[in-house]
C-alpha cells in the first residue's frame, strides 16, 4: 500500500472483519486496551468497534497527553502566565485544559496573561529572540514522540544564548503508565481492569522502538501489537492479538512495520538523552504519581529550566467530583458512564481533562459515537 487511502478501504474492512469474526472464539470474551489516543480517535471515527464481534471489546488507555495532564501543572503554567508575567507558548489542545478555580490557560489568556499557542518548541525559540526584553516559556507536553523536538529548542537556545527562553517540562514516558496499569489492575474506588492484550502506539514507537514492550509480554504474558493510526491498521493488529490469545502466545508483534522497527529512532534517543533525565515520580491524571514516569531537563541545562528559573512549587489538585476521567484514563470506565457526559461536560465547556483533546475518549465519543446511546 502507498495512500493513506488504501488504508482506510470499506470493502477491506469488511473482508478483516469476517475473518476476525471467525478467529474469535465464541466461548470467550476478549479485552484489548489501546493505549494511543490516536488509535482512540480511530476507532470512534471510523466506527472500528461496531464491525467486532461482541466477544470484542476495545478498552480506550491514557495514552492522550492532554488527557493525563493534571490540574496541578496547568496552574503551574498559569501562574507563570498571570504572575510572573511570561510569555507562555504551548500547544492548542493545552489552552482549554480545565485547570484550579475555574480557570484555563484560555480563560487566563481572557484575564490579561500573555498566552500563545504554538505549532512546534521551534516557534517559541523564535519569539524569544525577537523579544529579548520577554521572558518566554514553552510549555512542554506529550510523550516519547514529542520529546526530541523540545529537547532541540533547548540546544537551539543554548547555541544562540539566549537568557530569556525556559522549558515546563511535562514530558512523560509510555512503559511507565502500561506498566502501573498491569500491576494495579484492580482499582478500589473504581472496580477492575480485565486486559487480554494491547495495542501499541504508532508515534511513539517511531521514536523508541518496539524493544520497550518486549518486557510487558514476557513478565506479565500480555500479547503486544503495534499498529499505526488507520482504520485497517488497528482492525489488522485486533486480529493479531486475537490470534496471539487463542494460541497461548505473549509476544510483541509489529504491524506497523513500514515506519517502526525493534531499535527505533536512535539518534533521537541520543538528543533525548543529552537533554533530560528521569524524574524521581511525576503526577499523572488517574494513575496518580508514577515513579520515574516522566523527564526533567538536567543540570547543564538549568538555565533553561522553569521549575529552577522561577518560583513554581508544584501542589496536588483532586479532579472534579463529577468528572469520572481518572476511570476512563485507567479502562474501567467508559465516557457513557461519566453522569455528566455530554451535558454539563461538551467540548466546548470541558469540565475533564478528556473532552478537550480529539484524541480523548470523551471527545471521540461525543463526536462520533453519541448517536449509539441514543439507539
Amino acid at each position: 500500500m502507498k495512500y493513506i487511502d488504501e488504508f482506510r478501504d470499506g470493502e477491506v474492512a469488511k473482508s478483516l472483519a469476517e475473518v476476525i469474526r471467525r478467529e474469535a472464539n465464541p466461548a470467550r470474551n476478549y479485552h484489548f486496551m489501546e493505549f494511543c489516543g490516536g488509535h482512540t480517535h480511530a476507532i470512534s471515527r471510523y466506527g472500528v468497534s461496531d464491525l467486532l464481534p461482541a466477544n470484542v471489546r476495545m478498552i480506550h488507555g491514557p495514552g492522550c497527553p492532554v488527557c493525563i495532564l493534571p490540574i496541578g501543572r496547568v496552574d503551574q503554567a498559569i501562574r507563570l502566565a498571570l504572575e510572573q508575567g511570561v510569555t507562555l507558548c504551548t500547544y492548542g489542545d493545552c489552552l482549554r485544559v480545565p485547570a484550579s478555580n475555574g480557570l484555563s490557560l484560555m480563560k487566563a489568556r481572557a484575564r490579561g496573561g500573555d498566552i500563545r499557542m504554538v505549532y512546534s518548541s521551534a516557534d517559541a525559540v523564535t519569539l524569544a529572540q525577537k523579544n529579548p526584553d520577554k521572558q518566554v516559556v514553552f510549555f512542554a507536553i506529550g510523550f516519547e514522540t514529542t520529546t526530541p523536538p523540545t529537547a532541540v529548542a533547548i540546544k537551539q537556545a543554548a547555541a544562540l544564548g539566549l537568557k530569556n527562553f525556559s522549558v515546563l517540562c511535562c514530558h512523560v514516558l509510555t512503559p511507565s503508565a502500561i506498566s502501573s496499569i498491569l500491576e494495579s489492575p484492580e482499582v478500589r474506588q473504581w472496580g477492575t481492569v480485565p486486559l487480554d492484550g494491547f495495542i501499541g502506539p504508532a508515534h511513539v514507537s517511531t521514536i523508541i522502538g518496539s524493544r520497550p514492550y518486549e518486557f510487558f509480554a514476557e513478565e506479565y504474558r500480555k500479547p503486544v501489537v503495534i499498529a499505526g493510526f488507520e482504520p485497517l491498521d488497528v482492525m489488522q493488529a485486533i486480529k493479531m492479538l486475537i490470534r496471539q490469545v487463542n494460541e497461548g502466545r505473549a509476544e510483541v508483534e509489529n504491524e506497523f512495520s513500514r515506519a517502526v522497527d525493534r531499535d527505533g529512532n536512535k539518534k533521537a534517543q541520543q538528543l533525548v538523552a543529552e537533554v533530560f533525565e528521569m524524574r524521581k515520580n511525576f503526577e499523572w491524571r488517574g494513575l496518580n504519581v508514577l515513579p520515574y514516569s516522566a523527564l526533567r531537563i538536567r543540570c547543564q541545562f538549568a538555565e533553561f529550566d522553569a521549575e529552577k528559573r522561577f518560583p513554581l512549587g508544584y501542589q496536588s489538585v483532586a479532579d472534579h467530583k463529577a468528572c469520572e476521567c481518572g476511570a476512563i484514563l485507567r479502562g474501567v470506565k467508559r465516557p457513557q458512564d461519566c453522569k455528566i457526559f455530554g451535558t454539563v461536560c461538551t467540548p466546548e465547556n470541558p469540565v475533564g481533562s478528556c473532552m478537550v483533546s480529539s484524541e480523548g475518549a470523551c471527545a471521540a465519543h461525543y463526536t462520533y459515537g453519541r448517536y449509539k446511546d441514543v439507539a
